[in-house]
């Protein structure tokens, strides 16, 4: 039996990964893991030969779709003459790609440190923003995820840095934008804006600016609930941090590379942040990569002074390659202005009409191929469907129901994702659509 031979049976990789393999985010007895054992395009198959369109893009990264064959081709001439080297040396593939990212980021963001993903890409930033500063906290929301390493974890908002919480990280949260669910109870997205940013000065006043390194924020939040800032407020944030003396890193790992209809999201707001975190989009998620986009001025800090910093894999040839046929081919096939025709075009207008049949959906939100349904138990009182950091019976129906209508489907708590591949067909994305559609009633029905 060849090596590939010896991984292709279903029942022998289910059985093996019961036996072996330790699961994220997961109490591990009760695993029950659908087995994919191949995907092209939008589309996975399971373990039955059941094809499922994928409206995960995987974890939000499979953003030109599964198996592209200029990536794949990439990779395959890559390893062909030059599969790994050590990052003290350099490589055409990783100098490529750090001029392709930093073609395409905002302002003076010039300059690239490449990790393995998005969790170290953001411990990184934060580091070279302490050294920066000569400062230690750092502020970022509670409604956030930042990655599962200890740094990233802690400056994380959502439940899932709560056991690895000690006060000792020297993070500090504060409430972001959110008018759906207003901590400030704004009626408009004006007094959301301007109440969000008097709150965030007085935290930085009360926690003292002399302190205070960095802000982290997603540029628009991802895994927490696909919260459109309000129009000016990532602006506003930009100017309390000049007038205190703090560095923006906007953390881009799930809304950057053309998730949001640009190419970075916090162009929306025309904002250039001092640090800027990716991973995720920059290649597909192909081949691991991350990294860290830095201004000039944070650049020259560490010009004539070592950064004690770095990873054996940094920028990895074989991710590297991924990267520069991703980014190439979103260049020569438009995919970024085509992500936002979506949103504009066909994924918005599909998901506000599926909000009319429905009444579970209290708010369909998003932009891009960057979407979410908010599904509620009454839409007066706005009951979430599922508790904050948990599930319910409901949910669990509507995803078997998902399942078993053909669609792959992203979930946390009481929201659904709307996230395909960028280049996704305008058929099929309608096609998933309707499938949600059918499995929200199915759901309903059944209580």
């Amino acid at each position: 039996m060849s090596d590939l031979e010896s991984t292709q049976d279903p029942r022998r990789a289910y059985d093996l990964d019961r036996a072996h393999v330790f699961h994220s985010w997961s109490a591990q007895a009760g695993l029950d893991p659908m087995v994919i054992t191949k995907a092209e395009g939008p589309h996975i198959w399971d373990a039955d030969g059941n094809r499922l369109l994928d409206f995960t893009s995987q974890l939000v990264y499979t953003n030109l779709g599964h198996q592209h064959p200029r990536i794949v081709a990439a990779i395959q001439e890559q390893a062909a003459s030059l599969c790994t080297v050590a990052p003290g040396y350099v490589n055409g593939a990783r100098s490529e790609a750090a001029r392709l990212i930093a073609s395409h980021t905002p302002g003076d963001l010039d300059h690239v440190f490449f990790t393995n993903g998005g969790a170290d890409a953001n411990e990184h930033a934060i580091r070279m923003a302490r050294l920066h500063t000569g400062k230690h906290k750092v502020l970022s929301t509670y409604r956030s995820y930042h990655g599962g390493t200890q740094l990233a974890v802690n400056v994380t908002g959502d439940p899932r840095r709560w056991p690895s919480d000690n006060g000792s990280s020297g993070t500090v949260h504060f409430f972001g934008p959110f008018l759906y669910r207003s901590p400030f109870h704004s009626t408009t997205e004006a007094q959301e804006c301007e109440r969000a940013l008097a709150h965030l000065e007085q935290v930085i006043t009360l926690e003292g600016p002399g302190t205070i390194a960095a802000v982290v924020l997603e540029s628009i939040p991802g895994t927490a609930g696909i919260m459109i800032p309000p129009p000016g407020y990532l602006t506003g944030v930009r100017e309390l941090c000049d007038r205190f003396g703090i560095m923006l890193i906007a953390d881009e790992v799930m809304s950057g590379f053309g998730r949001s209809g640009r190419w970075f999201a916090i162009e929306h707001d025309g904002v250039t942040p001092d640090l800027l975190t990716f991973a995720k989009g920059v290649n597909s998620g192909y081949v691991p990569l991350g990294g860290v986009a830095i201004s000039d001025a944070i650049y020259e800090t560490f010009a004539h002074r070592a950064y004690p910093g770095g990873l054996t894999y940094s920028g990895h040839p074989l991710a590297c390659a991924a990267a520069v046929a991703t980014i190439r081919t979103m260049e020569d096939d438009a995919v970024v202005e085509n992500a936002a025709r979506l949103g504009s075009d066909v994924i918005g207008p599909a998901l506000r009409e599926l909000s009319e049949q429905h009444d579970w959906i209290g708010e369909v939100r998003g932009t891009g191929c960057f979407w979410a349904l908010e599904l509620v138990a009454d839409r007066d009182t706005r009951e979430p469907l599922a508790p904050y950091g948990g599930s319910s019976p409901q949910m669990a129906a509507v995803l078997k129901a998902c399942r078993e209508e053909g669609l792959l489907p992203f979930a946390n708590y009481n929201r659904i994702h709307v996230v395909p591949p960028l280049n996704i067909g305008d058929d099929e994305a309608r096609e998933g659509i309707a499938k949600l559609g059918v499995a929200l009633a199915r759901a309903r029905a059944a209580g």
